[in-house]
């Protein structure tokens, strides 16, 4: 039987790359995205995989919006991905409430939605060879935390807590909870707030000490092994994925490789 998924932020960055690695795959992909423009973009982009790629318009933030998406996609699925999320930058002394709340709505409590309401479907596909999986996106920023993206960092780092108690609590039925905490990655996310001028002092980490920024396929590269049988026996688990940034603490002017 063909397998099915659920990606958040399917328009764009690490959730548009996996859906695309999923339909390589075979499987059945519902790709949720608050951008309509986009994700018709993306669909027409996907016509190639004979209808397995399924569009759906969601607010991850709305609690309505999430359940009538996932109440359209029929009675199971074997994954969900919630990669949807924003990036607003201030120090806390000048960050408005309105930025807060967005950051904190979309990255946590729309993670916190799409998850509960994608349980019942990810039960429902369960077997005992076969267990459901959930792949949430944190950050290294909830490991490493930088000034001027604080509420980011708090949003991933309760991502990385939410991961921890779903696991537990929902091991036993069958389904697999672990997170992703990438670096730096080429996504247009990042790249709407690496310009200083426009990002109030934001920097991003950068190049990591494998010498070079994340592309999006290289997160999907883990999210895949954690799909696949051999990530069976994982649960509750924050994989860093940032080349080692934030491992050991570089300091500025050293030269990566240095031995002094």
């Amino acid at each position: 039987m063909r397998k099915t998924a659920a990606i958040t932020g399917a328009a764009s960055g690490i959730g548009l790359a996996a859906c695309r690695r999923l339909l390589d795959a075979g499987w059945t992909v519902y790709g949720l995205d608050l951008a309509q423009t986009r994700l018709d973009a993306v669909a027409e982009g996907f016509a190639a995989y004979q209808d397995r790629f399924k569009p759906i318009r969601c607010d991850v933030a709305d609690a309505a919006s999430v359940t009538a998406a996932f109440a359209s996609m029929g009675d199971r699925l074997n994954a969900l991905i919630c990669c949807a999320g924003v990036l607003r930058t201030a120090l806390m002394e000048d960050m408005s409430i309105e930025d807060f709340t967005l950051v904190m709505s979309i990255n946590t409590t729309g993670t916190f939605l799409c998850a509960q309401k994608a349980l019942p479907l990810l039960r429902a596909a369960v077997t005992p060879d076969d267990p459901s999986r959930v792949v949430l996106l944190s950050s290294v920023a909830s490991l490493r935390p930088k000034i001027v993206s604080g509420a980011y960092a708090a949003s991933k780092g309760a991502v990385s807590q939410l991961c921890r108690v779903m696991a537990a609590e929902w091991a036993p039925s069958g389904v697999l909870v672990n997170a992703l905490a990438p670096g730096t990655v080429d996504t247009p996310m990042v790249a709407a707030v690496s310009d200083p001028t426009a990002s109030k002092g934001y920097r991003p980490s950068g190049v990591s000490p494998v010498g070079r920024i994340a592309q999006p396929d290289d997160v999907v590269d883990v999210m895949m092994f954690l799909l696949s049988d051999s990530a069976r026996y994982l649960a509750g688990t924050i994989i860093p994925v940032d080349g080692g940034t934030q491992a050991a603490f570089i300091p500025p002017g050293t030269p990566l490789g240095s031995t002094r």
